[in-house]
């Protein structure tokens, strides 16, 4: 285990042997090379930015799930600190999200001082450069929204010199938002406006990211910033008319590996199956029942989606599934229960209707159909994850063209996408009082009427309207919590009552109820013994439950980290400079 610090130093003196990871565009030469002799044309400039698209973020995923979506309420997961506000600096989930931040934050910087030396086309470079500053952004982003106030590491060589990386003081929250935006600005200089087709960054995808951090830095000092919200409102909306993107026509196709590359996805972890471990995604193996796939790396059946978030879709695990009528197909894609069939999942499997798919009653209760059926239904609240799965082997060959292997798969990971801007102009707009605002009406009720059928559009938008639904769009996509941080910065009363007023307990009673139902042949459905947990108190939520602790190494090494350390500002505009 390494202090947070040392992997932003350790990225200056690494060589770049990360980069032939087999990369999400484009596999580089295998040779042994070294920050000083590899950047020297336009195609090393490409290569060795592609890490930065996966790699170090690998020990982040599980963090992702943990902190976006247990915490927020929107899954369930047994007795995770994460599920009662008891994470500590010895979590290791915590320490890896940590570290995986500072080591992104760490090889940005290097990587964007190397090619700022190169000899190649002044157009890659840039391009290169920008895509570099886009992701250090994003780290910080997550970084302030999880820890609050955090140290600036501005360029890894002068605290290498200084030798003070373990006595950097924490930078208040407001100054490392100011210091985002101001990388931000900078990468959007250098971003091409050209709309990227291969899912590489460029300027519309940074000023995405760049209106989601002034909606979220708008609220940092305790009240809205009403410049902040306006900028916010400019940008998104930028993003919406001129990026030459527009919302896919079906939900559930966003999230198919065929897909990885589409006009939804802003910015995404871009993950590849190689021979080099930390290039892949393997958020199946912690989100999927045992023996979703042919590895055996999945054991993610014992979590799942929260019966609050089900509450949220309306969906109700007591109704008999022959009788459920789902009027928004992001339940369906979100979360599985009783009654679901899926064509993308298990293609190759025969449902014994002359189709072929995956049958959830099926893979619990039918041996024919499943070999290694258990006959007892995992989902602790009655339903399982859709999201981040891709099936079997079967179902990534035909999305990616490739094999997966055990806890290795190529699915993309979205981390921002249009639809989230989409609700981020309407939020900003909201925010400043403009609730029959035409920008604001159209961004939120193309959301909307995407997925749910017969909607009626929103004439007027209340701020409940917007908040409820940026989570049934990005539910269990590691965003939730980070929606209650946001808020929590102005209104934070608010979010202590809502997150004590979910029902975040398990629901018992679904397997036997969910057996009978399969074994009679979908005629018999008693729902009497399925009961919500009741007995499980209710999580102690402060106004200090909106930042989480730093890894207690970090604070032994640099007691400036301490919960009782002080904040310095620091006037980052005249401070630092790109």
């Amino acid at each position: 285990m390494k202090p947070y610090i040392k992997y932003v130093a350790s990225a200056m003196l690494l060589t770049l042997g990360m980069t032939s990871c087999e990369d999400f565009l484009e596999k580089p030469v295998e040779d042994n090379y070294n920050t000083e002799n590899y950047y020297t044309d336009d195609a090393s400039c490409i290569r060795g930015v592609n890490y930065l698209y996966n790699s170090p973020w690998y020990d982040f995923q599980r963090g992702f799930i943990k902190i976006g979506e247990v915490m927020s309420g929107n899954m369930y997961w047994g007795s995770s600190p994460y599920m009662n506000f008891s994470v500590n600096g010895t979590d290791q989930d915590l320490v890896n999200m940590s570290y995986s931040l500072w080591a992104e934050i760490g090889h940005a910087n290097t990587v964007y001082s190397s090619i700022k030396a190169s000899s190649a086309s002044e157009s890659v470079k840039n391009q290169c450069m920008g895509e570099c500053l886009a992701w250090k952004a994003m780290a910080y982003f997550f970084l302030v929204r999880s820890f609050g106030d955090v140290p600036i590491v501005h360029d890894n060589s002068v605290n290498l010199a200084a030798g003070d990386y373990n006595s950097l003081s924490k930078v208040q929250k407001a100054d490392v938002y100011e210091y985002i935006l101001m990388t931000l600005e900078k990468a959007m200089e250098l971003l091409p406006k050209t709309k990227s087709t291969d899912g590489r960054i460029d300027f519309y995808c940074a000023e995405g990211l760049y209106a989601k951090v002034l909606l979220t830095a708008a609220g940092v000092t305790g009240s809205l910033n009403n410049d902040y919200l306006q900028r916010a409102s400019t940008a998104s909306l930028d993003v919406i008319n001129n990026s030459g993107r527009t919302l896919m026509a079906n939900f559930e196709d966003i999230f198919r590996g065929s897909n990885n590359f589409s006009d939804e996805s802003l910015i995404a972890w871009r993950w590849t199956v190689g021979a080099q471990w930390t290039c892949q995604n393997t958020q199946q193996s912690d989100l999927m029942p045992e023996g979703f796939d042919e590895f055996g790396d999945c054991w993610g059946g014992w979590g799942g989606p929260s019966a609050d978030l089900q509450d949220a879709f309306g969906y109700d695990v007591t109704e008999n599934p022959s009788k459920r009528l789902d009027t928004d197909v992001r339940r369906k894609a979100t979360m599985m229960g009783a009654g679901d069939v899926y064509d993308y999942f298990w293609r190759d499997h025969d449902l014994g209707n002359g189709k072929k798919g995956f049958d959830i009653l099926k893979f619990y209760f039918d041996k024919s159909y499943n070999p290694a059926a258990t006959g007892t239904f995992q989902g602790p609240c009655g339903v399982q994850n859709v999201k981040h799965a891709y099936g079997n082997n079967a179902d990534h060959i035909a999305e990616c063209g490739m094999s997966a292997d055990r806890m290795k798969y190529a699915f993309d990971t979205h981390i921002l996408r249009l639809a989230d801007v989409y609700l981020v102009h309407a939020e900003a707009e909201v925010l400043q009082g403009r609730t029959t605002s035409a920008t604001a009406l159209a961004a939120f009720n193309a959301v909307r009427q995407r997925s749910v059928a017969s909607a009626v559009d929103k004439t007027e938008l209340t701020f409940d309207d917007v908040w409820k639904e940026r989570r049934l769009e990005l539910a269990g996509e590691g965003d939730r919590w980070y929606d209650f941080v946001r808020r929590a910065y102005y209104d934070v009363q608010a979010c202590i009552t809502e997150l004590t007023s979910q029902r975040r307990n398990a629901i018992w009673g679904c397997s036997e109820v969910y057996k009978t139902y399969f074994e009679s042949g979908y005629a018999t459905w008693d729902p009497t013994n399925i009961q919500y947990d009741t007995d499980t108190p209710v999580p102690n939520v402060t106004a200090n439950s909106f930042n989480l602790p730093y890894p207690t190494e970090d604070v032994a090494l640099n007691p400036n980290l301490g919960s009782n350390a002080q904040p310095i500002h620091v006037d980052v505009r005249n401070e630092y400079s790109y």
